[in-house]
């Protein structure tokens, strides 16, 4: 018998890659349920092309006995479904990875310069039992199998995965997991899998959720009752998830023709009483910037959801960064507030899109929502989201026949009527206006509006989302992230040559919390982690303390930040190895 190629315990990190339209997506949407439900933690995230065909894309599952939301550079187990995927990960495969690849397809001598691939004949298989379109289900089988999961549960999943196709396709389907599973037993004598699941039940406890879909749980339980969109890569995900919920929820959601339709569209609903919700990319922010400044104006609340991909103008519009947040900042001429929320996993993206509308009501802003594609397109096990803990504040009066929409008042804030309820005449206007909303060129009124206006700002303030702290107590060196960077950073703080080092996470970035300097002085060095170029983030606080961080690990190629990547920008500005020394 060969001797066994790896131990594997604890944390597997699988990568399938091949041409876009040979069902990758599809792999990894079945293989992740079956995972979830034989008690592993599983996260899931994708990296591919702007094409409907060819090309190489990737998806990287973790399988793991601990909650994970972050990718892994390392591969143990690959998976090629085409020629060209070995050398589209060449960076990220080592002499420790097993790859599990039919050698006639991928051009392979017995000995190619992998000595560790394991000839699967995926092929052959697919052909025997119809035809290449079944190569993705032997590649489900041949996971199920080296795993060892259970064959019944496989078939049980793929019935309903696939369920509404006809017959004979689910049955072909199965029929080729099940040979695959076969040869994914066999493997299991060649390769030392020491992974156990994390619980029995896991399965019951926790579901599966993608960002989008947590972004679109977040409305609902805000109490969304309007979205208006334009179909832009990556925000698409929460419009389709929010589309399918309409016949449930008292909810509208509207194509619209282009993004400056959808923001006028969503403020319309939102003088009309509605709780609006649109959600774009950074281009498609970039048309809406009048709307949002008008939005300050009118005194309008609105949430807007911005999934950024990398720019400019097109840019790579299936990657990632965080690249907007500068746009976000400043969009809209003139000044008015804002509130910019910054979810840095699926549990944030779900609990900061609900406060999200509270916030919007309550103050009459705009109020931003950042994700980016790395967010919207991954996938996680996660507790299960109390929807029945769902508060939704009303913020909207009964108005009388002397109602004034803009009174001034000693916050800022004037009660918000909406038409129809109550007997007065509830006026907005886009110039600027008086206490009525009647055009003026009073230039003292001007003057007091504006003031108006921003005096709600230091309600805000006193409203802001505190900063999350993880790692050491008593740190000497202190490492910031927003967004995304969030799940790589902690984890990357678990090690152990980091016992001296804090971390900081901010699910609001707009305003920042006035304890933030407090922070920073305690430390010997800070470091910002985050996926833009010029450290936007790192400008802001600057903006904010007078004191911008003294390192920055950054990362804009489109691609999310690995674990290995963090811990060693860290370590390499710390000047520590990666080691217990």
């Amino acid at each position: 018998m060969r001797e066994k190629l790896k131990r594997l315990s604890d944390d597997v990190s699988l990568v399938l890659c091949g041409e876009a339209g040979q069902g990758i997506k599809t792999v990894e949407g079945i293989l992740t349920r079956i995972l979830k439900r034989a008690g592993y933690h599983v996260f899931s995230c994708s990296e591919f092309m702007s094409r409907i065909r060819g090309g190489s894309n990737s998806t990287t599952i973790r399988i793991s006995t601990r909650r994970r939301a972050a990718p892994l550079e390392r591969i143990d187990f690959c998976i090629p479904f085409h020629t060209e995927a070995l050398k589209h990960l060449a960076g990220r495969l080592s002499a420790e990875s097993v790859i599990l690849g039919d050698r006639r397809i991928l051009g392979l001598e017995p000995s190619g310069e992998f000595w560790n691939v394991i000839d699967v004949p995926f092929g052959g298989i697919a052909e025997e039992i119809g035809g290449p379109l079944f190569l993705n289900m032997v590649a489900v089988g041949v996971v199920s199998g080296l795993f060892d999961l259970d064959a019944g549960t496989l078939t049980a999943v793929l019935r309903r995965y696939f369920a509404g196709k006809e017959s004979g396709m689910i049955e072909t389907n199965i029929a080729a997991a099940d040979k695959g599973y076969l040869e994914g037993a066999e493997l299991r004598k060649i390769v030392d899998m020491n992974i156990t699941p994390a619980s029995s039940d896991l399965g019951g406890n926790d579901i599966l959720c993608s960002g989008a879909e947590a972004v679109g749980l977040g409305a609902l339980a805000g109490g969304c009752t309007f979205l208006a969109a334009y179909p832009m890569s990556p925000s698409t995900g929460v419009m389709v998830f929010l589309a399918g919920q309409v016949d449930n929820h008292d909810l509208i959601v509207e194509q619209a023709e282009d993004e400056i339709s959808a923001v006028n569209m969503a403020l319309g609903a939102s003088y009309a009483g509605a709780r609006a919700f649109v959600t774009t990319s950074g281009g498609g922010l970039a048309l809406m910037t009048e709307g949002i400044s008008l939005a300050g104006m009118i005194e309008t609340p609105i949430v807007v959801h911005v999934a950024q991909r990398p720019g400019p103008a097109t840019g790579l519009p299936t990657r990632t960064e965080q690249g907007d947040l500068e746009l976000a900042l400043y969009a809209g001429h003139g000044e008015f507030p804002r509130i910019i929320l910054t979810p840095g996993n699926m549990e944030e993206a779900f609990l900061l899109t609900e406060k999200a509308f509270t916030l919007a009501d309550k103050y009459q802003v705009p109020v931003f929502i950042l994700t980016d594609q790395f967010l919207m397109d991954s996938t996680a096990d996660i507790p299960s989201f109390n929807l029945d803990s769902a508060a939704i504040e009303p913020h909207v009066v009964r108005t009388d026949r002397g109602y004034r929409r803009f009174v001034f008042s000693e916050s800022g804030l004037s009660p918000r009527g909406i038409p129809g309820f109550g007997e007065g005449l509830v006026g907005v206007d886009s110039d600027e206006h008086d206490e009525e909303a009647h055009i003026t060129e009073d230039l003292n009124m001007r003057t007091r509006m504006v003031d108006k206006r921003l005096q709600k700002s230091r309600l805000i303030e006193r409203d802001v989302l505190q900063a999350t702290f993880f790692g050491s107590e008593d740190y000497r060196h202190l490492v910031l992230c927003w967004g995304s960077t969030l799940q790589a950073v902690r984890e990357a703080l678990e090690q152990p040559w980091f016992a001296d080092v804090g971390g900081l996470h901010f699910g609001q970035v707009h305003p920042l919390p006035m304890d933030l300097a407090g922070y920073l002085a305690r430390a010997e060095k800070t470091l910002v982690v985050e996926g833009n170029a010029t450290s936007q983030f790192g400008r802001l606080i600057a903006l904010h303390t007078g004191s911008a961080p003294d390192h920055a690990v950054l990362k804009y190629n489109g691609e999310a930040f690995t674990v290995e990547e963090v811990i060693e920008g860290i370590a390499g500005i710390l000047g520590r190895g990666t080691s217990n020394e």
